[in-house]
């Protein structure tokens, strides 16, 4: 097993965090030349926002970080596949990359649910590279859930 790219390494420990202050474990970053732009976990309960989920978080940060509306030249990384609100801010922000780690059959909009990406309505694809650090974020995932029940 090869050791997991330092983007997901950094969303895991995002995650690991929002797990800590009782939201959802997902954790994402955006990368630019190799280099980290923003790293953001889960806040909508923190936030009182039902938007503050991590991809938004991570995309907002990173397109004020770099001065612009579109991160055409970035790359998202995130602990679990995005649902529809997010894979629609990864395509307005015109994301090049997404790479994610577990699957998400209930809320994901990538390879489950909307299929976002697939959509004649839909105007920017990024290229998709799906099950990136998936054992490790299910298990926090797994973990989070089974703590509550």
């Amino acid at each position: 097993m090869f050791p997991l790219p330092q983007p997901m390494r950094a969303a895991l420990d995002a995650a690991r965090d929002a797990a800590l202050a009782g939201e959802v474990p997902v954790g994402a970053v955006v990368v630019r030349d190799g280099e980290i732009v923003a790293v953001a976990a889960n806040a909508p309960r923190a936030l009182r926002d039902p938007t503050a989920h991590a991809e938004m978080l991570a995309i907002r940060a990173a397109a004020q970080a770099l001065g612009r509306d579109r991160l055409e030249d970035c790359d998202l990384w995130v602990t679990l596949e995005p649902c529809t609100m997010c894979a629609g801010a990864i395509s307005h922000a015109r994301i090049a990359r997404l790479f994610y780690g577990a699957p998400d059959a209930k809320g994901g909009a990538v390879e489950h649910g909307a299929r976002f990406f697939v959509q004649p309505t839909c105007h920017h694809r990024p290229e998709l590279f799906a099950g990136i650090g998936e054992r490790e974020a299910a298990g926090l995932l797994r973990d989070f859930f089974a703590a509550r029940r």
